[in-house]
C-alpha cells in the first residue's frame, strides 16, 4: 500500500460557527491539501500549542503520556466512515494499533511528531490543489459527519445554493 506523508499547514476557524475550525494539512510537497473538522476542545488544544505556550501544556495530559510511549508509532488515515476519517494509531514494532479521532491525530502529530500518512488513493480522492493565498477551504462533503451536514443543508437552502444542497440532500439520505 502506497502511502503519503501528512504535514500540518493552518488552523483556521470557520466565520459561520465558533464551535469548528478547519485544520488544512497537505503533502510534503504542498501540491495537495486535506481539509480536516475540528470541534471547539480540539481547536482550544491545538491553539496551545500551535502559540507555543510550552509552560502551559508540558504538564498536560496529552503531553505526559507521550511521555510513557516508545516512539515506535505511526498514524494511518485508511479511510471515511459516516462522516469521519478513520486512523490508526500503530505501534510499529509489535504491529498493535488502535482506532481514533483524526482530530486527535493532529494533536498527537502537533505535539510528538508521530507520523500522519494517509493511503495514496484516499488522498488524491479526498484532497484538494493547495494555495497558500485560498480565501477560504473546501471540505469534502463526505468527511462531514450528520449534525454538520445538516446545518450546511440549511445553509445552502437559505442562500438558495439548490445545486449544493441536492448534493447535501443526497449525501444525508445515502446515510440512512
Amino acid at each position: 500500500m502506497r502511502r503519503t506523508l501528512l504535514r500540518f499547514e493552518s488552523l483556521q476557524q470557520i466565520s459561520s460557527s465558533e464551535e469548528m475550525s478547519v485544520v488544512m494539512l497537505t503533502d510534503e510537497a504542498r501540491r495537495r491539501a486535506l481539509s480536516v473538522v475540528c470541534d471547539a476542545d480540539i481547536t482550544r488544544q491545538l491553539l496551545l500549542r500551535l502559540q507555543g505556550n510550552r509552560q502551559a501544556t508540558r504538564i498536560m495530559l496529552p503531553e505526559a503520556l507521550l511521555q510513557l510511549l516508545p516512539s515506535t508509532y505511526e498514524m494511518l488515515i485508511v479511510g471515511v466512515f459516516d462522516g469521519q476519517y478513520q486512523v490508526m494509531l500503530m505501534d510499529t514494532k509489535s504491529g498493535d494499533s488502535v482506532r481514533i479521532r483524526i482530530s486527535d491525530a493532529v494533536l498527537l502529530s502537533i505535539i510528538s511528531h508521530v507520523p500522519l500518512y494517509i493511503e495514496e488513493r484516499l488522498m488524491e480522492r479526498q484532497s484538494t490543489p493547495f494555495d497558500e493565498k485560498a480565501q477560504g477551504v473546501q471540505i469534502p462533503i463526505n468527511s462531514l459527519d450528520m449534525t454538520h451536514l445538516k446545518a450546511a443543508l440549511d445553509n445552502a437552502v437559505e442562500e438558495e445554493n439548490y445545486e449544493l444542497a441536492s448534493k447535501l440532500r443526497d449525501e444525508i439520505n445515502s446515510r440512512k
